[in-house]
């Protein structure tokens, strides 16, 4: 019998989502940026750093640059929304946790989306709703999310950014569905196994009319490929079992400042251009210094990688502990997402009966409780072989496409130099016309008008600090 099955997968491709090759791999073989070829400009520094604010936040996940000068600020870390002035030496809360606002910033993460004119949506997954945001800071009306099960795919992160096109339509990269095909317990007892063979390695990237809720696909996107085996034991609990090959080709995507959808092809290095007549224009193969890996340096990538996602699976568990599974989802996801972006695997155990089996004794000591979590274990990372990592690196990994406020889309590769990122900043025409090297520990979080980069760059343990850069 085939069921739909939902729930694994948020767990999975949050707790860990995803490292993939934006990694910036410490090793050296991988590290360093090969010759590039003749047809690319040279790489070159960001522009001075023109502003940073004084206040530390937890987080700077998204930045919404307002025509005025101001920021918009979304601290998924800190759980609030702040509205910085231009100069970011002072900024008013528009929603957090607290009494202080009125308008409550959830447990959860949430989203920011600009929207019509100096608005700004701000996403609550918790309360399935969008604050509408004004230029001043003010909630003016609260909104519902146009399809449910996409609340979390809204936040933006490793799945992309949303944003509207030129149309008015909301575009955002659809969650993927997949089968759950239940077959007989070779452990025996009256609980099915429930086994996952394979999970699918495309989405959908959708757009929806906030006023008719009419859905249509945009594109189809590559996304990473993830083997998970799931079984049930007769007491009830859950076992996850998974394997991931951490470097895979995969397409990524952003909207632009004039509402055309660019779809970043990563096999072929290439950008597609969706207008508003919905036609599609390929652009040719964007110049790139493709990295060939040999077997050691394979070898090298994976033993970095099982050590950063120890590091995740150790963060997970401890904010298990001190939140529940819904607090060592977002930790995974931040982890991730600071990572590189892209699909990790890990093997789960949950307590809680999901039907079947035998019913826990009375007055167990910490017997699974029907449609509970009582007991989550998250042992060791698998990862594939050295033989099943490509030759060559990606160019890019999930959620590196941004769209700046002149036009322009910017990549963020998988190469690094001197510790930075190295951005590819494509043209309207799909030609590379610029190749930025980010200062180490900064990642881009926005942008304005005539060049600007916004950016977070963590002091030390105690936040992060916004900063505002030129583009030259």
């Amino acid at each position: 019998m085939t069921r739909r099955f939902a729930w694994p997968t948020a767990l999975l491709a949050t707790l860990a989502s995803g490292l993939a090759a934006a990694l910036g791999a410490p090793d050296a073989a991988l590290a360093q940026e090969p010759a590039p070829p003749a047809a690319m400009p040279p790489v070159r520094p960001l522009g001075k750093v023109v502003a940073s604010s004084t206040e530390l936040l937890t987080a700077v996940s998204q930045v919404r640059a307002l025509p005025d000068g101001k920021v918009l600020v979304n601290d998924n870390g800190g759980r609030k929304v702040v509205l910085f002035d231009p100069a970011l030496s002072s900024f008013t809360v528009v929603a957090d946790t607290t009494s202080a606002t009125a308008n409550a910033y959830s447990s959860r993460a949430g989203g920011l989306i600009p929207y019509k004119g100096d608005s700004t949506l701000f996403v609550d997954p918790s309360s399935l709703s969008m604050l509408v945001i004004d230029g001043k800071g003010q909630v003016t009306r609260v909104m519902s999310i146009p399809r449910p099960q996409d609340a979390n795919a809204l936040v933006g992160g490793g799945n992309g950014t949303p944003a509207f096109d030129a149309q008015g339509r909301l575009v955002y990269r659809a969650n993927p569905s997949f089968q759950v095909t239940r077959q007989a317990n070779a452990g025996g007892g009256n609980t099915p196994a429930i086994v996952l063979p394979q999970m699918p390695d495309s989405t959908a990237l959708i757009r929806i009319d906030l006023a008719t809720r009419k859905v249509d696909t945009v594109a189809k996107l590559k996304i990473p490929k993830q083997n998970i085996s799931m079984t049930q034991t007769p007491d009830g609990r859950m076992s996850v079992s998974a394997t991931i090959n951490p470097l895979q080709y995969v397409d990524d995507w952003a909207v632009t400042s004039d509402g055309r959808v660019a779809v970043a092809r990563g096999q072929e290095y290439r950008v597609d251009w969706i207008g508003a007549d919905d036609k599609v224009a390929a652009s040719s193969k964007i110049p790139f210094a493709w990295r060939h890996l040999d077997d050691s340096a394979k070898t090298a990538f994976l033993d970095s990688t099982r050590t950063a996602l120890e590091k995740v699976r150790e963060e997970a568990m401890k904010r298990m502990q001190q939140g529940g599974a819904a607090a060592a989802m977002e930790a995974g996801a931040a982890a991730g997402a600071a990572l590189g972006g892209g699909g990790v695997m890990f093997r789960a155990e949950v307590g809680g009966r999901v039907g079947g089996g035998d019913a826990p004794k009375p007055g167990a000591t910490n017997a699974p409780q029907r449609g509970g979590m009582a007991n989550i274990q998250l042992p060791p990372i698998n990862l594939v072989g050295a033989s099943e990592l490509p030759d060559y690196a990606p160019p890019f990994a999930a959620g590196s496409a941004l769209g700046d406020a002149d036009g322009n889309l910017w990549i963020r590769t998988t190469n690094v130099y001197d510790g930075g990122s190295v951005y590819d900043v494509v043209n309207s025409e799909g030609k590379l016309v610029d190749r930025v090297l980010l200062p180490p520990g900064r990642v881009i979080a926005g942008f304005g008008k005539g060049g600007v980069v916004y950016m977070g760059v963590r002091v030390d343990a105690t936040g992060v600090r916004l900063e505002k850069a030129t583009l030259r």
